[in-house]
């Protein structure tokens, strides 16, 4: 059984930590350039992955979308991780809550164009009555 004070000691009294983010302990500029390495490895392989998924012929074709949807999600998660520092610390509720207002707002931007767009097309005349109506 773990004691509780080996589980404190773990976690840093609560504190969550993250690869990239400036170690509280020795280790220095060294640990923390290692981590911001690390996530520019990490983000330009992803970034080649999609290259790659979309110019193979060796994936399903109706495939690709979701893969590269797949690999364009792995990939923010990187940069929020390695670059941004998003963490699940206390003190990290408002960087959680300001991301969350930001994806709600360019949702509601696009399923909002998305939507009037579909409208706009559904309720057009349609272009031989358009014509029609012009002579």
């Amino acid at each position: 059984m773990i004691s509780n004070q080996t589980m404190q000691s773990d976690t840093q009294a609560g504190q969550d930590s993250v690869p990239g983010e400036e170690p509280t302990r020795g280790g220095g500029e060294r640990s923390g350039l290692l981590g911001y390495v690390l996530g520019l490895v990490l983000a330009a392989a992803l970034t080649a992955g999609s290259f790659w998924v979309a110019s193979t012929h060796l994936i399903y074709p109706p495939g690709v979308p979701i893969a590269i949807i797949t690999l364009a999600i792995a990939q923010m998660g990187i940069h929020l991780v390695f670059f941004l520092h998003i963490t699940t610390a206390p003190d990290n509720t408002n960087n959680i809550l300001a991301l969350a207002f930001g994806i709600l707002i360019v949702c509601l931007v696009i399923f909002g164009s998305l939507w009037i767009m579909y409208h706009l097309n559904h309720n057009m005349m349609p272009m031989n009555e358009l014509m029609r109506m012009q002579h």
